[in-house]
């Protein structure tokens, strides 16, 4: 995951603890934008192996961290997220003109 990918929430379960000190969360299906991507503490605090990646958000803003003395802001898991599968430019046109050539109107059921 990078800096201004999108991704779509996939988990949106949270402790009672989390809802307390978060202002904003994300919800399941919802699109978001990376805003910026970091290393989990879990390596610091839990003395693991591994760490998880965080994420920053350009949709959800937070306070800092009450547990981190840089005041970092609250960040999300990006197990909480999966890369948005968006069409580029040239798959668009052609979904459009296949769509055109098949007497199709770009009408999308609800």
């Amino acid at each position: 995951m990078i800096k201004g990918q999108r991704v779509v929430c996939t988990n949106d379960t949270f402790t009672p603890t989390v809802r307390a000190i978060y202002q904003q969360l994300p919800r399941k299906g919802d699109t978001y934008t990376i805003r910026e991507v970091f290393l989990g503490r879990e390596r610091i605090v839990k003395g693991g192996d591994s760490a998880t990646v965080g994420l920053l958000l350009h949709e959800l803003v937070n306070p800092p961290d009450p547990f981190h003395k840089g005041g970092e802001e609250l960040g999300f898991s990006s197990e909480r997220f999966a890369p948005l599968e968006e069409a580029s430019p040239g798959e668009a046109s052609e979904l459009e003109e296949a769509e055109i050539g098949a007497g199709k109107t770009g009408h999308w059921a609800n």
